[in-house]
């Protein structure tokens, strides 16, 4: 039997889909984290492009390591049990597409959560609610992405609306005003078990920090006794 080691960062929300597909399939792993900011050399050696999350695949003797979330989760469908892709090979691609705009989601979250200036910040809080509303149709069941089965497209999702979790408390964005379906599914996914623990007790303090220390149009909501 393989062991699997997911090599990661407590506030990655790439990470976290792996964690989410790794737990839904009920799959045993070690997690460890690194500190990107001083990042030790047998990582440097192991990422080539110096990002988490890493997946270590210990074959008895052989470790291979595979880098790159998309990758990750891909080997895990193809090893292990529990599939969250759809069967249908057509379904399947419409999933993997939802899976890489919500990459884009996270982009436009870095964007807003670094924007400089108030009117940069609002602009890129517009942008986000926007990327939602593209979502919003797509949700024709519930309580997942693809109704009663909980899919890959669920486990990228999730972190996704974690981040607001922690930003809707230091200001309401209204960034879900315009999609009742998107909110609905947000509420779901963050009862998810799997979901839930995806992150330490304390990532939410941890996101604060992180979001304080940007020097951005961001932190200057933040209060300084938070």
């Amino acid at each position: 039997m393989n062991t699997l080691t997911l090599v990661s960062h407590p506030l990655c929300p790439y990470v976290q889909r792996a964690a989410i597909s790794l737990a839904e399939k009920g799959v045993q792993f070690e997690r460890l984290d690194v500190d990107l900011a001083d990042k030790p050399h047998w990582f440097n050696q192991l990422s080539p492009l110096g990002k988490v999350p890493l997946l270590r695949v210990s074959k008895g003797t052989m470790v291979e390591t595979i880098f790159e979330s998309a990758v990750i989760l891909e080997y895990l469908e193809e090893t292990q049990p529990n599939r969250l892709h759809p069967s249908d090979p057509l379904e399947r691609a419409r999933h993997r597409s939802w899976i890489e705009f919500g990459s884009s989601i996270l982009s436009r979250i870095g964007s807003f959560y670094n924007a400089k200036t108030e009117p940069d910040l609002r602009r890129e809080a517009d942008t986000i609610s926007g990327l939602f509303t593209r979502v919003e149709p797509e949700l024709q069941a519930s309580p997942w992405f693809a109704g009663p089965r909980f899919s890959l497209v669920d486990a990228t999702f999730g972190p996704i609306f974690r981040y607001f979790d922690t930003i809707d408390k230091i200001e309401n964005f209204s960034i879900f005003t315009n999609t009742p379906k998107v909110q609905e599914w947000r509420n779901v996914l963050a009862e998810r078990s799997t979901v839930r623990d995806a992150v330490a007790p304390d990532y939410a303090a941890s996101l604060l920090e992180f979001l304080k220390r940007r020097n951005s149009a961001l932190s200057k909501h933040i209060p300084k006794n938070h």
